[in-house]
């Protein structure tokens, strides 16, 4: 049998998951800037040379060209994140692990060597 939440994932329409932007990771903050960039890059051509067809397609590509630019950057900065945060903790499981013994990264080796006498 299906799960409430199977079911309301299933009456959920293509639009209505499409506009849950706050899901998915760095969307927000790449249609942000997107917005931002492809207005700026119009306007701004459209006030240098007054062609506003020109001025359009330029915002338009402008957008595109920045959404999916941040997209990239954002996600391998996340991507980083996560490994840099992977790396710790099982730094963090291997010092609990070790801390007392002979395998203890942080003890001397002098004194590793001297035990072995």
């Amino acid at each position: 049998m299906a799960t409430e939440e199977e079911t309301e994932n299933s009456k959920k329409s293509f639009l209505q998951e499409m506009l849950e932007i706050q899901k998915i990771p760095c969307a927000r903050q790449s249609f942000l800037y997107g917005i931002l960039g492809g207005l700026g890059i119009g306007l701004g051509h459209f006030l240098a040379t007054s062609k506003v067809r020109r001025a359009y397609n330029l915002g338009v590509g402008g957008f595109f060209v920045t959404t999916l630019g941040y997209w990239f950057y954002c996600r391998y900065n996340n991507a980083k994140q996560r490994f840099q945060q992977r790396m710790i903790q099982e730094a963090i499981k291997n010092k609990i692990l070790f801390e007392g013994t002979e395998f203890d990264p942080t003890t001397k080796t002098e004194t590793n060597h001297e035990k072995s006498r």
